[in-house]
């Protein structure tokens, strides 16, 4: 059965608020997500597989950094350039066979100049062939959970087999942030000069580092073919976006929509904590159970994004089947909360549930137990047939 929740604790909800209508974007594909709750905020043909250009650098700079983090790169190692990837046109770090690089020096190569030439020579340092890393990538990917992800080069070198989706863009940045801290600060670096090689090509072409809107990564890329894209995020008050845009007319275009998103997803949306791990909701009746009913506890902090622009209350429910079989463990998810966000015009909310968690174990009861609760349903049934 579905038990109201308690008056009080509508009341604390009653402060927030319900969802807007979603930001149109003249980008091809979008994506944006608040990073903390995983709440998507924007979505416009989001798992269409398009030509990433130089945001599937990204992916390369994955690679790397899990081949730091298990020892077969270190930032200091120096590592030859070939002939393959000397011979890359485009945006490089104007490296030579002559040359032995860091690979400090060409991550940041590959994030501040966006070197097609760096990317070959970390993939050949880590695959043998520029063409067996694009497989390592793709099983990567795979193995990430990026199904609209393929890759015939390291470096987003115009292919019909280079093909990345917002969505699968999004989840690569986040997993950068999240999970390389380590080497994220490359990211918000506005420029790199790599031997003064070209003092003109040494800023970073991300236009939102240029802004004062927080942020501090990913990447740009551009392709007659794929148009103007960014994958950036920015942090601001303690919240944190990620976002993804592409097929853009121009950088100018891709600058206005960016910031855009940005500016709207930090001043439309707020992030509210409504209940703290730990927190009591309710109870659930027992059967048979040395004790009657057990309370249900949240295991963890919950913080829910919601828009500002309309204001009114939000309703919930615990969600479980009463009442429930002893006995039960102390931890045992037990129910839910389910929380209703009301729907606007348009706009299609989806129900949050959160999980509820049994607060201590409570032990099958013994023969006395289950006399008294015989006793007591048997005295309930004489008195209805009484009444």
């Amino acid at each position: 059965m579905a038990i109201r929740l308690i008056a009080a604790f509508l009341l604390a909800l009653a402060s927030l608020t319900i969802p807007a209508l979603a930001l149109e974007t003249k980008a091809r594909s979008a994506m944006v997500i608040d990073y903390t709750t995983g709440t998507v905020l924007l979505e416009k043909n989001a798992d269409q597989a398009l030509p990433p250009a130089s945001m599937s650098k990204l992916m390369t700079l994955n690679m790397v950094f899990e081949a730091l983090e298990d020892g077969r790169l270190s930032l200091d190692e120096t590592l030859p350039v070939s002939e393959h990837a000397m011979s890359y046109g485009g945006s490089t770090m104007f490296l030579t066979t002559r040359d032995r690089v860091r690979v400090e020096d060409l991550i940041r190569g590959v994030i501040v100049l966006s070197g097609n030439d760096a990317c070959a020579v970390l993939a050949e340092a880590l695959a043998g062939s520029e063409a067996e890393f694009a497989r390592a990538m793709n099983t990567r990917a795979r193995q990430l959970g990026m199904t609209s992800s393929t890759f015939a080069n390291s470096n987003g070198w115009p292919h019909p087999n280079q093909r990345m989706s917002a969505r699968d863009l999004v989840t690569l940045a986040t997993r950068l942030i999240r999970h390389f801290p380590q080497y994220y600060g490359y990211f918000g670096e506005t420029e790199f000069a790599f031997d003064n090689r070209s003092p003109a090509n040494r800023f970073n072409r991300n236009p939102l580092l240029k802004l004062d809107i927080g942020a501090d990564g990913l990447k740009t890329g551009h392709t007659s073919e794929a148009g103007y894209g960014v994958v950036g995020s920015a942090e601001k008050n303690g919240r944190r976006i990620v976002l993804m845009i592409s097929g853009l007319d121009s950088d100018e275009d891709r600058a206005r929509e960016a910031e855009k998103l940005v500016n709207w997803a930090f001043r439309q949306f707020i992030e509210k904590k409504i209940l703290e791990s730990g927190e009591r909701v309710g109870s659930l009746n027992l059967w048979l159970g040395k004790e009657r009913s057990v309370d249900l506890l949240v295991g963890e902090d919950v913080t829910l994004l919601l828009p500002i622009s309309a204001r009114g209350p939000l309703d919930a429910e615990i969600i479980a089947v009463e009442p429930l079989d002893a006995p039960v463990a102390e931890g045992d998810q037990l129910a839910v909360l389910r929380v209703v966000v009301p729907d606007l015009p348009d706009l299609e909310l989806p129900d949050i549930d959160i999980p509820l968690l049994a607060a201590s174990s409570v032990e099958r009861g013994g023969f006395l137990s289950r006399l008294r609760l015989s006793a007591s349903m048997l005295g309930r049934s004489v008195m209805g047939v009484l009444d």
